[in-house]
């Protein structure tokens, strides 16, 4: 396994996160905990929840499958876990957000859940606006004066979000955020507009979700699941013409389309660690060939062509 620093920060984790999205509602809690072992036997450290994960059982569920496996014992202090809050956790007014009352007791149900008395990366999953950051670094920052949270970080905001999050935290001697969880991939690429550098300019780790577009850059050949053959049925024949060229450019290089998407995500020095979010454990074993792949120039070059991102970062990308 490669090991990289999350972000600025002198944390090192795995250059794959397993995403746990799937566990316990896609995938059973015999098959999830199977899944997190092989994953810390071939060296990935890094697991990425959200407190919403398995709502399709109940809020936090996933969470829930995750504690149970972290209770059996020698797990917690080899992983760095990271979580989210954001989403609705209840009916009332006050279950959802990121206010004050609600980042206290979303940890307190979190760490409940996980059966943990920290979280490593506590992610905020997506900005809210009518919430002032003086508020929200405050109960950070008891969060971390009790040893509840080391790390925080973001997903989903723009490159505004980080840029307005990281000059409150400095006036506040706060570290602030370390890492950004954005959807990234070779036909998603408009945060490289301003999330990007943003990220760079503030030293933030950028952890791609959803690198293989929903399933799209997993090929045709291999595309599983329904999400994956449904978007296949949607897509544009623009979007099929350039799948059908990506693959045939991946067959040139004898490699499967799904490995090169990752292996394009971890050329880029920003990225520290795309997600991959296996419901199987052939799946898990797959994704690490990704790291073992390195494209030149002439192939990202290619990959470019055939995937044209926004045309670079803004302003240069619209304006002289």
């Amino acid at each position: 396994m490669q090991y990289t620093n999350l972000g600025r920060t002198g944390l090192s984790v795995s250059r794959l996160v397993l995403g746990t999205m799937n566990f316990g509602a896609r995938t059973s809690e015999a098959d999830s905990h199977a899944i997190m072992d092989r994953a810390l036997a071939l060296g990935i450290n890094f697991f990425d929840i959200a407190n919403r994960y398995g709502r399709a059982v109940s809020n936090g569920f996933t969470e829930e499958v995750i504690g149970r496996w972290l209770a059996q014992g020698g797990r917690r202090e080899q992983i760095v876990l990271a979580t989210k809050l954001y989403g609705a956790m209840g009916e009332g007014v006050n279950d959802r957000g990121l206010s004050a009352y609600h980042i206290r007791q979303a940890c307190e149900d979190s760490l409940r859940r996980l059966q943990t008395d920290h979280i490593d990366l506590y992610q905020m999953h997506h900005v809210q606006r009518n919430t002032p950051w003086e508020e929200i670094w405050q109960a950070m920052e008891v969060l971390v004066q009790q040893g509840k949270v080391l790390y925080v970080g973001s997903s989903n905001f723009a490159g505004l979000h980080i840029g307005l999050a990281q000059h409150a935290a400095e006036k506040r001697n706060f570290l602030g955020l370390v890492s950004e969880q954005s959807k990234y991939s070779l036909n998603m690429r408009m945060i490289e507009l301003e999330v990007i550098p943003a990220c760079r300019a503030y030293g933030l780790g950028l952890i791609p979700y959803s690198p293989l577009g929903g399933g799209l850059l997993a090929g045709s050949a291999y595309a599983s699941g329904d999400r994956a053959k449904g978007r296949l049925a949607a897509a544009s024949e623009q979007t099929l013409a350039q799948l059908a060229e990506y693959e045939a450019f991946c067959a040139e290089l004898g490699e499967k389309p799904a490995d090169v998407a990752l292996a394009w995500l971890l050329a880029n020095p920003v990225v520290t660690a795309p997600i991959i979010g296996p419901r199987t454990l052939a799946q898990l074993e797959e994704s690490l060939h990704a790291l073992e792949i390195s494209l030149d120039e002439a192939a990202l070059k290619r990959l470019d062509a055939i995937w044209p991102g926004p045309g670079g970062e803004a302003p240069e990308a619209y304006a002289w």
